[in-house]
């Protein structure tokens, strides 16, 4: 006689339909940030992006627009790794150090450094952007930073987009943090720019396993781009 797996209990299936949730949810490995509004006074706020600003010397480094965008949706994402904030600037070209890894407890700019685009957003500027698996292009917005593994391009750092349709589909698109032997300044010099990844924010070879280990497990990243439907839909820089 076949066991039977129907539950006659109405307590024991709405437990087990809990556990199965719980069980998908669990597999996609998908960390979820809700978005906050910032409790505190815009003056107030104003002043202390102003002070980090200053502190960390990013003047003539970092955009204070880019970074005061920046700040103000890691306030509102409220990370688990609060220390450590990434911003990429794409709206600079290839050519130039648009990586900044950003210690904000001890107010220091700890790496600035090239991060390659994908390779159909553009040759050595970004313009054009996706949310779309196989395009092969970058995505901008807010994402915060999963897990590590090992794989193809050597140790890497998976990522969550958290902008729905704009970035959310990061994992999906295994858009990841790895090394890569096309950002370097050699490549430039023979290029005119740096190589191109599949969608990746590629970092240079011989850094990329100090900058995983620096910003993995929930820290903030903020891509910028210099694209108005970007900020027709994001609801952290609005």
């Amino acid at each position: 006689m076949k066991k039977s797996y129907m539950y006659h209990n109405p307590a024991q299936l709405s437990k087990a339909l809990l556990i199965f949730t719980l069980a998908i949810l669990t597999s996609c490995h998908t960390t979820f940030y809700v978005h906050n509004k910032i409790h505190m006074d815009e003056k107030d706020l104003e002043v202390e992006i102003a002070e980090k600003y200053d502190n960390c010397k990013l003047e003539g480094i970092i955009s204070y627009n880019i970074f005061n965008m920046a700040m103000i949706g890691y306030k509102n994402i409220e990370p688990k790794n609060k220390d450590i904030l990434t911003i990429i600037d794409f709206s600079k070209p290839s050519t130039e150090k648009r990586f900044y890894l950003i210690d904000l407890k001890s107010e220091k700019l700890l790496i600035n450094t090239w991060v390659a685009h994908g390779k159909n957003s553009g040759e050595n500027e970004a313009l054009n952007f996706s949310n779309i698996k196989d395009t092969k292009m970058s995505s901008p917005g807010f994402f915060v930073t999963a897990e590590t593994y090992h794989g193809s391009n050597g140790y890497s750092l998976r990522i969550d987009g958290i902008e729905k349709h704009i970035n959310h589909k990061a994992r999906r698109r295994y858009i990841v943090i790895h090394g890569a032997d096309y950002v370097s300044e050699e490549f430039i010099i023979e290029n005119d720019r740096l190589g191109r990844s599949w969608g990746c924010p590629a970092v240079p070879m011989e850094l990329s396993g100090q900058i995983i280990d620096l910003i993995k497990e929930g820290s903030c990243i903020f891509v910028y781009v210099n694209d108005p439907e970007y900020f027709k839909k994001s609801k952290l820089v609005e």
